[in-house]
Order: C-alpha cells, then structure tokens, then sequence
C-alpha cells in the first residue's frame, strides 16, 4: 500500500505541470515507477492509461474554455495515427542512436524557440483550409517521427503549433486531447504483456485526475500565454535531459 500511495502522490504532481504544457506525464512516471520496485511492464502499462485519464479530465475543462482547435486537432490525430507504424517500419533500417540524438537537438532547439522566439500572433484561425493543411502536416510530421523514434508525437506537436502562430495555450490544450487516444493505443499494447495492479491504478489514477484538473485550472484561469509558453519550454528541457541521460548511461 505504500508504494501506490508514494506513486499516486508522484503522479498528482507531474500530471499537474504536463498537463499545462499539454504533454502526458508518462514518459516521467515510468521510471519514477520502475525505481519504485514496479515491474517495467505494469509501470508503461499503468503510465500509459494515466495519461489518457488524465487529459480526458483536463480536455473536459479545455473544451468548455474552447481552447480545442478542432480543425487542427482531427487532421493531426487521423495522420498521425496512419503515418506512426511506418516510421517504426522505416526505423528498423536505421541507427536508432543516432536518431535519438537528432531528437534531443530538436527538443533544445524548441525549448529555446520557446525561451527566446518572439513570434507574432498570426491569424492562422481564420482560414479553415489553412488549419487543415496546418493539421495534416503537422500530423504527418508528428505521426512519422514519434513512431521512427519511439516517443510522444506530442513532443513535436505543441512546439511547431506555437511555431505556426498559434496560442500556447491552445497548442497545448489541442495536443491533451490528442494525447487520449494516442496514449490508450500505447496502453493496449503493453497491457497484454503486463498486468495491471489495482491498487497501484486506483491511487494513481485519482491522483492524475486531480493533477489534470488542477493543471487545467491553472491554465486556463491563472496563467498568462507568455507563461504557458516557458512552462512548455521546461518541459522540453526536461525531456532533453532525460532522453541525454538515458543516452549516456
């Protein structure tokens, strides 16, 4: 029982954070879990299903703030779900290491694009055949990389959308919601190898779905796009640095 507590508490604090950057939080609760004792199986598993969970609840708060573009949205979810087993295809032919650091690079790249890029406030929602060609090549961008590297296409959503001209703050909300059904795809593939703990989901799961509200709350009513937009700069780092880490080792 201490374990799923310690976890659900973990979980409750890094959903908070990624869910403003509009992230899912399980590329951090996996090894926080392994270190845990948690079998690696049941770790990506539960991980897996937490972020649907969460940004189910956060997408809820985000769609009656009608932060969701949807015609961004629907493009980059159907794209990138046809495009990601072809880049796992086409990765088996290449150095994955090599890969992985071209990713890093990305990820400092917008991290800092994040800190110090100015970029103008276009009016890139005015257009509905320009937010579905946006969200076809972004999809496309998205789908094929993650599934090539083996990471979130998420990590490439939020920054390009805010590249595009878009409002962090719906880039991120946008990227939640894809987030659900890209994660739940992840989760149903780990759950045949790795049964699921019941107490661990239970303790963790409220926890994600408090920390998803809260973060949406904070996003939505406390913080300002400029702010938003250097939380999602942090994040990246993060990432960066765990992906280095990882590298390195």
């Amino acid at each position: 029982m201490f374990v799923p507590a310690i976890a659900g508490v973990v979980t409750f604090i890094f959903t908070t954070l990624l869910t403003i950057a509009g992230v899912g939080a399980a590329f951090i609760l996996i090894p926080v879990f392994i270190a845990l004792g948690i079998d690696i199986h049941v770790a990506m598993a539960t991980a897996l299903l937490l972020n649907s969970i969460a940004m189910i609840f956060a997408s809820y708060r985000f769609i009656k703030n009608k932060l969701i573009m949807w015609k961004v949205a629907i493009p980059i979810l159907i794209v990138a779900t046809g495009l990601s087993p072809i880049g796992a295809y086409v990765s088996e032919g290449l150095n994955r290491v090599i890969l992985l650091w071209l990713f890093v690079a990305f990820l400092l790249f917008a991290a800092g694009m994040m800190f110090f890029y100015k970029s103008e406030q276009k009016d890139v929602e005015s257009s509905k055949t320009k937010q579905i060609i946006y969200g076809i090549s972004v999809g496309a961008f998205a789908g094929f990389l993650g599934g090539l590297l083996g990471v979130g296409g998420g990590n490439f959503i939020v920054p390009v959308l805010v590249w595009l001209g878009y409002n962090p703050k719906k880039a991120s909300a946008t990227t939640s919601f894809i987030v659900i059904f890209s994660s739940f795809s992840g989760f149903l593939g780990h759950a045949t190898v790795g049964n699921i703990n019941g107490t661990l989901l239970g303790l963790t799961a409220i926890g994600s779905a408090l920390g998803a509200l809260v973060g949406a709350w904070l996003m939505t009513e406390r913080l300002k796009r400029n702010q938003v937009k250097l939380i999602i700069g942090f994040v990246l780092l993060g990432i960066a640095a765990k992906m280095i880490w990882n590298l390195l080792r």
